[in-house]
Order: structure tokens, then sequence, then C-alpha cells
């Protein structure tokens, strides 16, 4: 693997929970935790854990998530559970199949959530130049309810981190689904600019991101929507992301960014229908890492577990600035994979349904709305660390008692890799020297059990409570 010597090594934290897999959404739910342990494995195998330093999740309480959470939404998590009424469940959005009740959710909530505020403590202390968070990135969270797979919107939280030291934050969202509750969250600040780039067309998730959607209030023109149609390629969406991004940073000037990497957006996708490689995907973080500004770096959505795997490997490198082979190492499980290849090709029979005079119309249309903002915010040293009024909390003031700034008291993650790697899931290998592969999953728990055998080291509620349903 090759690395640049021109420049000061970045400073890397990684954040990994070594239960992720065990949680399970449901035999026929699109969104698999196990994309995070297989993303971590892969990264192990290309040997950079060693250059980064790997921390578990940040431990975070109730009080933590009610930073941005309503209190009884933070209560009913804590206690939801397969047996929660339905009435109940359709209160706080879980009433549907895309937010479902399963055994851990808090415990999952608290992971995903204390990795992103864990990485936002390193960057506030200035004890890393980088965080990442795969298991974070889930943007589509609301103050008082779940949507769209998302519980907790961790990226709210560790934003609210920053913004205890960050004068500025800015936010960037490359998944394929518009990031709809983050924007909601900072719709009325001009402290944080959002800025998404998200395929956009009738009855696609979450039917929001207007191009002129762009804020209201003190937020008026810092939420950015970049709405685009199928089939966009790499060439197209690359030059789109750096024309408007290299604006929005000479404007703006952000002090801290957030870049919410969902991989959704690659080539096929189970549920998107964007067209970029793991290549043209990791130009947006590189470009974001050049400017040498403290950088957040989440997960998000993608639903094809294999890219997903590959991108957030690929996006681990970039960050640390290495070059990774091509091939994935022998030790790697890339049988289960369609190909050996660390990089996927564009779909060959998805066709751009983005037209030049669309794109272009799109461009000038965010120019001119980044032209009305004159200069970047000013805030001084004495606001710097306060948390700003949200509208839907009645504009009350946070309690600025959590408003200090954390010192890092989280733990490292032990390195629990072996030669046999056991996958907790339904849809994929269990060992090594297995040569079962289940492409599209079984239609249910019990007869996952039945293909693969009961899976080692799964916790036993997990595995009754899945048969159950």
């Amino acid at each position: 693997m090759a690395s640049s010597s021109h420049e000061r090594r970045r400073k890397v934290s990684y954040f990994y929970e070594p239960q992720i897999a065990h949680y399970f959404y449901g035999p026929d739910h699109p969104m698999k935790p196990i994309r995070i342990q297989m993303a971590h494995h892969l990264i192990s195998r290309y040997e950079l854990l060693p250059h980064m330093e790997v921390y578990r999740p940040l431990s975070i309480t109730k009080e933590d998530l009610c930073a941005f959470h309503a209190e009884n939404y933070v209560d009913f998590l804590s206690t939801a559970s397969l047996e929660t009424p339905a009435r109940v469940l359709g209160q706080f959005g879980m009433g549907t199949g895309d937010c479902p009740p399963f055994p851990g959710l808090f415990d999952f909530c608290t992971a995903s959530a204390g990795g992103s505020i864990g990485g936002a403590v390193k960057l506030n202390n200035a004890e890393s130049d980088i965080a990442i968070n795969w298991a974070g990135g889930l943007h589509h969270g609301k103050r008082c309810s779940a949507s769209g797979f998302c519980y907790v919107n961790d990226i709210v939280l560790a934003i609210l981190e920053l913004l205890k030291v960050y004068g500025r934050v800015l936010y960037v969202d490359v998944d394929v689904h518009h990031g709809d509750g983050v924007e909601e969250a900072f719709y009325h600040t001009d402290r944080v600019m959002t800025v998404s780039f998200h395929q956009f067309e009738e009855r696609f998730f979450p039917g929001s991101g207007y191009i002129n959607q762009t804020g209201v209030g003190c937020g008026k023109d810092y939420a950015i929507n970049v709405p685009l149609a199928q089939g966009i390629n790499d060439e197209c969406f690359v030059d789109l992301f750096l024309s408007i991004m290299s604006k929005v940073m000479e404007v703006y000037k952000p002090e801290a960014v957030v870049l919410q990497s969902g991989a959704d957006s690659l080539a096929g996708d189970v549920l998107g229908a964007f067209n970029l490689t793991t290549k043209g995907h990791a130009e947006c973080l590189r470009f974001l890492r050049s400017y040498n500004i403290p950088l957040l770096l989440l997960g998000g959505g993608g639903y094809n577990i294999g890219n997903v795997a590959r991108c957030w490997c690929y996006e681990t490198a970039v960050a640390l600035d290495i070059e990774p082979n091509g091939i994935l190492p022998d030790n790697y499980f890339s049988r289960f994979l369609e190909s050996n290849l660390l990089h996927i090709e564009p779909d060959k029979k998805l066709d751009d349904q983005n037209k030049p005079k669309d794109i272009e119309k799109i461009k000038v249309m965010i120019m001119e709305q980044l032209r009305r903002l004159r200069h970047a915010p000013s805030v001084g040293f004495h606001t710097a660390a306060q948390v700003f009024k949200f509208p839907e909390m009645g504009e009350e003031d946070m309690d600025q008692s959590k408003c200090g700034v954390r010192i890092w008291n989280g733990e490292p993650c032990p390195d629990i890799l072996t030669d046999k790697v056991h996958y907790q899931d339904y849809c994929l290998i269990l060992e090594d020297n297995s040569s079962k592969v289940l492409r599209r999953g079984p239609k249910n728990a019990r007869e996952a059990v039945k293909h693969f055998g009961k899976v080692p080291g799964l916790p036993k509620p997990y595995v009754r409570d899945a048969i159950r349903t």
C-alpha cells in the first residue's frame, strides 16, 4: 500500500463496536448492521488499523441523547421491544416495517451515537484530525420519532458536540436519500450549513430535499439541496460536487466538517439508483480532506453489503492517505462476494437520466443561493460554546450545564479478529471454511437457522426473539 509523504500525517481516530453484528432488524429488512463488521474486517485485513487509534464508542446516557431527542422518546426507545403494542410503536414512528423494534435496540442506538459523539470529542480536544464512525450517519432520525431505518440521529448529536468548540460546522451528505433529519434540526441556524446530494423523484423516500428548501430565519440559505435523477455517474457527480463544494468552502469557511458517506449512492444498491463507483464516491472525501479542517466521517445507508464494505474500507484508506491494493486480501471472504476486486464498476445498463441542461440549472441556482450569503457568519468567543435554540423545542434554551466541552474518557477497542470469523447474520456465511452462500437471504429466521445452523456467539434472546417472528 502506498502512502503520500509530502504532508504531515493526519491523526485518525476510528470507532468500532465489536458486538455490532449482533443487532438484527429482521429477516426481510434491507438494513443489516453486519455490513459494519464486514467493513471492519476488510479494514483489518488491509492492515489499516495500526495506522489509527481504535476505540469503542463513547459510553453515553439517556441524558446525552436528550441533547437533541425528546425525553419521552428516549424513554420509549430504552424500553421498546417486540411486545410493545403497535399503537405505542406508531406514536414514535415505529408502527411500520421501516423501523421495527428488535432485541438490543437501545444498545444499538447508543453504540451508533456513542461513536459519533466520541469522534466529535476527539476533534474538540484536538486529539484527532479525522474521526471515523461507520456505524453512524443515521440521518433520518427525528427529535421525537424514528424514520427511515434511523432511531437516534447520531449526526445531530455529534454536531451539537462540535458546536461547543467550533463556530461554524459544515454537514455534507452523499447518501442517495435526502438528509432530512439533520437539515430539519438545523434549519433555523447559520451555525450549521447542511448540503445534501440525493436522488429526488416522486415516491422516493423521504420525499423532501427540493432545491428551494433553503432554511428559514437565521438559517435562510444555509440549507443546500442538490436533487438528482437516477443513473448519475462518477464524472457528472464529482464535477457537480467539486463545483458546489468549492464555493461552499469559500463562502462559509467552516471550522469543522461532518461527512455522511452513505454507500447507497453506489452502483448496484438495493434501494438507490445512482451509478457511482467506489473511486468516484471517495472523491468527495478526498476533496473535503484536502482542506485540513477537523473532519468527522460517518456511515449511512448502503444495502448491497459487499459494496458497503468495499466503500468504507477504501474511504478509511483515503482518510489515512493510503492507496490500498485493488485485489481483496486472500484471507478475506472474497469468494462470498461477486468478485475479488476492491473497487466496483458502474452498471452499464443504467442510463444517466440527468440531462446536462438540468445539471447546469441546479448549479446556477445553488451558486445564486451562495452569492446571497455575503460572508461567513461570525461567532464570538463567548458564544462559540453555546448551543443554539431549537424552534421545535419551543424556543427554550438547552440546559447550559450540558454545554461544557467533554474531556475524552473513552476506551480502546481490542483487536478481536480471528482467522475464523463468524458473521452473525442470516444472509451470509458463518465460517471461512464454509461454502454455504445464500445470496438473497432466507424468508425468516427459522429458515436461517435451518440453513446455517445456530450462529456461534449469538445472544440467546436474539435467536429466540428472531425465531418467534
